[in-house]
């Protein structure tokens, strides 16, 4: 082997034991251990203001302001205003539950002292209405009230008790003519009382209570006073969800294809702050006694009970009376046959000359 050809291998050896050298160095280096560039971080702005109470969703004219629709935020101290609820500043955030809003109020906007209206403040009944709704009394006694449980706030249905006169004795009938009603006050009181030390809410009785209703159906409630006794009765909260079926199945609200379970329960509550006056049930006097009657009376002066309970036919009635028949100058007198029995009627007639 000449001189030329050794240090070429030579030559080589180092080459590959420096390349070798290198990419174990490169292979083996510790990732983390390598500087890296980072941004710095910003810190977080910290809230410049007090905190005043905003409206956590919009809120209607009318709406009754619960907890979970207000909370407070940070706001700065150059926007607030001088009607503003600021924590800490003695305002007790559960003594405006229940207050009804009188203005309209959108998300994330401050509540001022000016869009509340307190329970028994001047024109909370005015506002705590609903659009298009009226407020109606009714009187109740402690029979006909359930006992005093029932409290502002509460749903009931009205129950109607009346005694239908005619010869013998009278129908005895006792009919559910409204469904629903929201309860405004009860006498002079438009809030819930206050509970004792053991959180019980005690019962008191009243005299007249306020619910809310439709102008027809405020009219069917007057009527309704003079014709019998009225009853309350409290109804469940969960009855809203069989409301709401009600309706569907009645095609008053159309549930649409794939609705979520927020839009159900918009539906629900839409359909809860309202009063039903179609669908109503009765009871008459025979269903709870065999001693009672079950159908109406004949009143005094009227045609004879007929087969259906007391009530003639008109065409029976007409059938079984005379007819006259005039021709010309000349007229006759006949009796024609009852069309229920199939035989045709048989009128004679006279020919004047």
């Amino acid at each position: 082997m000449n001189l030329r050809k050794l240090m070429l291998l030579i030559g080589a050896l180092v080459v590959a034991v420096t390349t070798a050298l290198m990419a174990r160095s490169m292979l083996g280096a510790d990732p983390a251990a390598s500087p890296v560039p980072r941004m710095p971080v910003a810190a977080p702005a910290q809230p410049v203001g007090p905190e005043v109470l905003v409206a956590t969703r919009p809120l209607a004219v009318g709406t009754i302001l619960s907890a979970d629709s207000i909370r407070y935020q940070p706001w700065p101290q150059e926007l607030i205003g001088n009607a503003y609820f600021l924590r800490g500043k003695g305002v007790d955030t559960a003594k405006l539950i229940g207050a009804v809003v009188r203005t309209e109020i959108t998300a994330g906007q401050p509540l001022t002292q000016g869009a509340l209206v307190q329970p028994g403040d001047r024109g909370f009944l005015a506002a705590a209405l609903g659009p298009g709704m009226r407020a109606v009394s009714v009187p109740v006694s402690t029979n006909t009230g359930v006992a005093g449980f029932v409290f502002p706030g509460d749903r009931i249905d009205l129950v109607l008790t009346q005694d239908v006169s005619g010869e013998g004795p009278p129908l005895k009938v006792s009919e559910t003519i409204i469904r629903n009603l929201r309860v405004l006050a009860t006498d002079q009181r438009t809030d819930k009382p206050a509970k004792d030390e053991e959180g019980r809410t005690a019962a008191r009785t009243f005299s007249t209570i306020t619910v809310e209703a439709t102008p027809k159906i405020a009219e069917k409630i007057a009527v309704a006073q003079t014709m019998g006794t009225l009853s309350l009765s409290l109804r469940s909260l969960a009855d809203n969800s069989s409301e709401l079926e009600r309706a569907i199945a009645a095609g008053e609200v159309e549930l649409p294809d794939g609705a979520d379970a927020k839009a159900e329960k918009q539906m629900m509550l839409a359909v809860a702050a309202l009063p039903q006056d179609r669908d109503t049930t009765f009871t008459v006097g025979a269903d709870v006694s065999r001693f009672q009657r079950g159908s109406v009376p004949t009143r005094p002066g009227s045609a004879p009970p007929g087969p259906m309970g007391g009530y003639r036919p008109p065409v029976e009635a007409a059938a079984s009376s005379g007819v006259r028949v005039a021709r010309g100058s000349v007229v006759s007198e006949a009796v024609a046959a009852s069309p229920s029995r199939g035989v045709p009627p048989s009128i004679p007639l006279s020919r004047s000359n």
